[in-house]
């Protein structure tokens, strides 16, 4: 019979205490978009809307300026490619992209093919007119939501607790 409980190899003795630190998350700003009436009232500029869009991360609110800035006054507003801002203004490609998926994500910016006769055939990025067309019917829905139609409507929207 075997006694499992002798150690065969020698261990070390521990000569001091050892303080372990908890390695936890350390406080990583928050990266959701939160969007008050108060910050949209306030909002005067370009660099306000992108702390709003880009909550706590400087660099990609630079990436978001640059963007926008350089469609905003490129001719046409179009621009062919946005691989010259890296050289520019000293962004990282991969930044550039991950705020380029963003921004076209939420409808600022779309990317049109050179089959589309609108933008003369060329290939390239302009801006889109989504994200203000979803803000305006995202109002407009909020306004329906309000109205008291019928008691039909009125049971449904009681019936609405039972499932969320």
């Amino acid at each position: 019979m075997k006694n499992f409980n002798i150690a065969r190899y020698q261990a070390y003795p521990f000569d001091r205490l050892i303080c372990i630190k908890k390695a936890g998350v350390k406080n990583i700003p928050n990266t959701k978009i939160e969007i008050s009436y108060n910050k949209i009232e306030r909002l005067k500029g370009l660099d306000e809307l992108a702390r709003i869009l880009f909550p706590g991360n400087r660099n990609h609110q630079r990436v978001f300026l640059a963007i926008f800035i350089e469609l905003k006054y490129a001719s046409d507003q179009f621009l062919p490619s946005m691989t010259p801002l890296c050289d520019q203004y000293g962004l990282s490609p991969r930044m550039l992209q991950t705020v380029r998926s963003k921004m076209r994500r939420m409808g600022i910016i779309d990317h049109v093919c050179r089959f589309n006769a609108t933008t003369g055939y060329r290939e390239g990025w302009v801006f889109s007119k989504r994200f203000p067309k979803a803000m305006v019917r995202m109002s407009e829905a909020i306004e329906a939501f309000k109205e008291d139609k019928d008691l039909h409507q009125r049971e449904k929207d009681k019936d609405l607790f039972r499932y969320v």
